[in-house]
């Protein structure tokens, strides 16, 4: 879509609806048409209309959802943008099987796009990892993950798409994390035998590279045939 998008974005207190919020508000590509938090103090924050999740269904008109909040509030969200056959962009991670199942069932009338991180390097190195995964059969794939002590998944979902990506390569992935600080994202991917190793390393250092994925992929799917789409997809 050429013409500015609709957004509500779901999970608005938290640092990533925090940092999609402010992003938007600079782009001449998106409006925040709505936020929507757990509990509601002030109605207008910065020209964007705050809603509590219980008036989800009340909130306005939109082309996209974009969804960062937490596995108990994920299922509302999406029933609703299948009720308004919109878009939907979701970064939740710790989702149970049933809800991805639900992800899928979802893409069959709008079209969705889950990730577990927007950074381009991530998709990126997904890539890499499912390639040195083939080229190296038989050498040991270990993930180590670091993030900031108020993540509560672990691992985390983006170490778990790069275990799927050395899944796909054929590797057997082993998990390792971290809870430290501040760190926004770090991921290494380490592929290890006799006498040598490769580590394929991704590190984050400002969460506004997530949003600024988000908000693009809601831009380009808002308007697009139903079906289930990655962030390569769009780049």
């Amino acid at each position: 879509m050429s013409e500015s998008v609709r957004l509500l974005i779901h999970g608005a207190s938290g640092r990533m609806g925090q940092a999609l919020l402010r992003l938007c508000g600079e782009s001449a590509g998106c409006t925040v048409v709505g936020a929507v938090t757990r509990k509601v103090g002030q109605r207008v924050v910065d020209g964007a209309p705050y809603f509590a999740s219980a008036e989800l269904h009340g909130t306005p008109a939109s082309d996209a959802i974009v969804d960062f909040s937490l596995p108990e509030a994920f299922d509302a969200v999406l029933a609703l943008a299948v009720e308004r056959r919109i878009a939907f962009v979701s970064g939740t991670t710790g989702l149970s099987d049933a809800q991805r199942t639900a992800l899928d069932v979802a893409a069959g009338s709008i079209p969705v796009l889950w990730a577990a991180n927007f950074s381009l390097g991530v998709a990126i190195l997904n890539e890499l990892v499912e390639r040195a995964a083939a080229a190296l059969p038989g050498w040991d794939c270990d993930i180590v993950e670091s993030h900031h002590v108020h993540k509560k998944d672990a691992p985390s979902g983006t170490a778990l798409a790069l275990g799927r990506a050395a899944e796909q390569g054929g590797a057997t992935p082993r998990y390792a994390s971290l809870r430290a600080g501040d760190i926004v994202g770090e991921h290494t991917v380490q592929f290890t035998t006799v006498g040598e190793r490769i580590e394929l390393v991704h590190r984050a250092t400002n969460r506004d590279i997530f949003a600024r994925g988000a908000l693009h992929a809601a831009r380009l799917l808002a308007g697009r045939s139903p079906g289930k789409y990655a962030l390569r997809d769009l780049l």
